[in-house]
């Protein structure tokens, strides 16, 4: 049997506002690159870090993000020529995106063993989308599609009481972009509806790119990690853009 409807959901800007907790483990990744840089990350550095956060797409950037901020850049000294600046500090490292992913990962689990409480804190989920998420696993199938390493996705859903079955988690561990987790999961679910919400708009302009998705409903999330700029240029798109009472009520 079809079924109806099936959601596909981003985590971080449209489930959870990870923001500080990424802005935190950055920093404490790029310290352990860089000597030069306090243990500590200034409150004044997260901050920064949240008007950066729409320009990031996977959560090792962080890294490279907060070192250009500790060095002096701002928020739109690094929007301008991003990639070269990210490859410059690779080079500078002598790392890679998977070494930094790595790095990345490994500083969060250090972190959840000693404070998992505290690390929890750090990830709240959008007000209203833990109930949403469970009225809407009594009614359709869901899935989540996120750049994020799937045993973190796990462990903040499970700390506010939703249970998600490893096959419905499409993370960083799968190397696979977000159009062909959708393409797969068209396969899937052959006949349903599939339902994309995403709050990074190069995401979902890639996805209207792909003439096998083009059936597949787009909602740019607004309450999630995206620029004035971005919400106009998503207003003459052919996508619905809403803010979270209206998602809620979706």
């Amino acid at each position: 049997m079809n079924e109806p409807m099936i959601y596909a959901l981003d985590f971080d800007g449209v489930i959870c506002d990870s923001a500080v907790e990424t802005a935190i483990t950055g920093w404490q990744a790029a310290s352990q690159l860089w000597m030069d840089m306090p243990k500590t990350v200034p409150p004044a550095m997260i901050a920064q870090f949240r008007l950066i956060r729409p320009i990031i797409e996977t959560g090792y950037e962080a890294i490279l993000a907060m070192r250009l901020l500790y060095s002096g850049a701002t928020a739109e000294v690094i929007y301008k020529e991003y990639n070269a600046k990210i490859k410059a500090l690779l080079d500078e490292t002598q790392t890679t995106a998977d070494d930094l992913k790595k790095l990345f990962g490994t500083t969060r689990d250090v972190w959840i063993a000693n404070d998992s409480a505290g690390w929890i804190e750090m990830n709240p989920l959008f007000a209203g989308i833990g109930l949403k998420l469970q009225n809407l696993g009594q009614r359709c199938t869901w899935y989540v599609v996120t750049t994020k390493q799937e045993r973190f996705v796990k462990q903040i859903l499970r700390a506010n009481g939703i249970e998600l079955a490893d096959e419905r988690i499409f993370g960083l561990d799968r190397n696979m972009s977000k159009v062909d987790v959708l393409t797969q999961l068209k396969n899937r679910h052959p006949g349903a509806t599939v339902v994309f919400a995403e709050d990074r708009l190069p995401t979902l302009l890639n996805v209207l790119k792909n003439g096998q998705l083009a059936d597949i409903q787009l909602i740019f999330a607004l309450w999630g990690y995206n620029t004035a700029e971005d919400k106009a240029l998503a207003a003459t798109q052919p996508f619905t853009s809403i803010q979270l009472d209206n998602f809620l009520d979706f």
